[in-house]
């Protein structure tokens, strides 16, 4: 078993594309195992890094969409009545932020059906966690929780507080990023209070809500923000922006809400570090990440801006040689801006944008800066030659996802 668990689990996600991270800063490398499937099938929506794909889900129902809106997320107006104002500065009682917010807080369980090998039907569930951000039924997750059914067309069913249960649909998600929406069919419901990751400082405490082991339902953890920019390398050249803390994580807290001592979400659960004798590692998407993610694929069906060279690369001093080092490329798309630019297959990037490349995740996270449309000078590595190039990034973006201009898509309209 490799050290990092994940909880909580249309672009054609080709081999030519290289990832991005959606900010600068420290890269750590996941192996997660992946236990989504393991034996019977595993609690806590488990999902290996390294078995994502990068893809986007996105449905889209014409019939219930209306006019377009700045946001796409649906999310209530105001929650000034949800927002706790801390006494002092120093926080509120951690049993306010779970009185005010737990029955906004949700499980979420895709049933599985398989064949054995001797034919017979077995079945099983994937349990994760997630929160409800506007009243008639959007809840936000991990796509690790849903990706089984997103693929399968599993069912998915969401248990709130008081013991209902509905089915859920899938309105979008991300495997990239690991975000997901869900639908259900209700009103009136508890919501929570978004935040703003942004104002976040290391120190400071923060809560989770979430069902782990997929039994222990509604737990309240209680922990602080450890690193802020933890830029968390995938196997499959994928780059995801995360925080770390040290509030307690484990199988099935996955797609749950972090609190700020406010009371409102500031990031998701994803990531824990399981090796034996570490503790207190545990890693969350940003929400203002997440719900940027979510609005751009419920509007346009992928994530605008996201630069894309269109090549495959690995690291040249285990590839190539072990006295070269930068991002070795294997492959180059063709029609690709990295084509456009002159780069060809064999070089090995040393430099881009002024800044020295010695593997893959250094090309990656540097080229998560910029982007696209943007201009930027790199250098390679061909035969005993270094050239210099420069490259107009592409939009790593979807040209299947609707073939309309702008102002003919309509969406939903859920105000601020």
């Amino acid at each position: 078993m490799n050290n990092y668990d994940r909880y909580d689990p249309t672009y054609d996600p080709a081999a030519s594309r290289s990832a991005e991270k959606r900010r600068p800063g420290r890269i750590i490398v996941l192996c997660l195992v992946c236990i989504i499937l393991a034996g019977a099938f595993g609690l806590g929506a488990g999902l290996t890094i390294n078995g994502w794909r990068g893809a986007a889900f996105v449905k889209l129902d014409p019939a219930s969409v209306s006019a377009a809106s700045d946001s796409a997320v649906p999310r209530e107006d105001t929650h000034a009545d949800k927002v706790l104002l801390p006494p002092d500065g120093d926080g509120v009682a951690a049993a306010e932020i779970y009185a005010a917010n737990v029955e906004a807080c949700v499980g979420v369980t895709t049933d599985i059906t398989t064949t054995n090998i001797f034919g017979q039907i077995t079945s099983g569930a994937i349990s994760g966690s997630g929160f409800i951000v506007s009243s008639d039924g959007y809840i936000v997750t991990n796509y690790h929780v849903i990706e089984a059914a997103a693929e399968n067309g599993y069912k998915i069913s969401v248990m709130l507080y008081n013991g209902s249960k509905y089915d859920a649909e899938i309105v979008c998600g991300e495997e990239k990023n690991d975000v997901a929406m869900l639908k259900i069919d209700a009103s009136d419901l508890p919501t929570v209070t978004l935040g703003d990751f942004d104002s976040l400082r290391v120190g400071e405490t923060v809560y989770t809500i979430g069902n782990p082991l997929g039994e222990l339902t509604y737990t309240m953890t209680k922990g602080i923000v450890s690193a802020l920019e933890r830029s968390i390398a995938i196997e499959t050249d994928e780059v995801i922006n995360m925080f770390q803390t040290d509030a307690a994580i484990n199988k099935g807290n996955s797609g749950g809400p972090v609190f700020n001592s406010r009371g409102e979400v500031i990031g998701i659960v994803s990531a824990k570090y399981s090796k034996s004798g570490v503790e207190g590692l545990g890693f969350a998407i940003p929400i203002n990440d997440a719900i940027k993610i979510l609005d751009d694929l419920r509007q346009y069906g992928y994530v605008r801006g996201r630069p894309l060279l269109g090549i495959t690369v690995a690291n040249a001093n285990i590839y190539v040689s072990p006295d070269i080092y930068g991002a070795y490329v294997d492959s180059v798309e063709r029609g690709s801006c990295a084509e456009a630019a002159g780069i060809r297959r064999g070089d090995v990037i040393v430099a881009f944008g002024g800044v020295e490349i010695k593997s893959k995740d250094d090309l990656i996270i540097v080229k998560g800066r910029y982007n696209a449309g943007d201009t930027v000078s790199l250098t390679v590595l061909r035969a005993d030659n270094r050239i210099d190039l420069t490259v107009t990034l592409d939009e790593d973006g979807s040209a299947e996802y609707l073939n309309r201009e702008p102002e003919e898509r309509n969406y939903e309209s859920f105000g601020n």
